[in-house]
């Protein structure tokens, strides 16, 4: 199972991409969480855009929903661990996708380098989509 992080999502739903989300994993492959959701969903303008991205993002198995405090402290975990190492996260949101893609092994196919960090200081299963 792959957790399609918001960075690969935004690709898909940019106007006039050429990404095609099928050549890199299978669609019966994905799930996500609401953060990703939360940032995919946020970044729309037009309501027919939005409704449409909301209806394919919820079609989507959901892991972590509800999301628990203990998630939060694997984020946190996860934060502090990348700061000892001397990586800056740049997003908080991101470790927390992590955590929820660790809690139930999944890889993250991701466009963003806070994932390659992390998969440094812990088990994180990562791809990134342009490398």
């Amino acid at each position: 199972m792959v957790l399609v992080d918001s960075s690969v999502w935004i690709e898909v739903f940019r106007r006039q991409s050429t990404f095609d989300i099928e050549a890199v994993v299978d669609l019966e492959e994905i799930v996500t969480c609401l953060p990703v959701i939360q940032e995919v969903l946020q970044g729309f303008d037009d309501q027919q855009a939005y409704a449409t991205a909301r209806e394919a993002m919820f079609s989507f198995p959901v892991v972590e929903s509800p999301i628990t405090a203990s998630v939060f402290d694997s984020a946190i975990d996860l934060y502090r661990s990348a700061r000892r190492s001397g990586l800056t996260i740049r997003s908080s949101v991101d470790c927390l996708i992590a955590a929820c893609a660790l809690r139930h092994s999944l890889r993250v196919l991701h466009a963003d380098r806070d994932f390659t960090f992390l998969a440094q200081v812990c088990p994180l299963q990562v791809r990134n989509i342009f490398h």
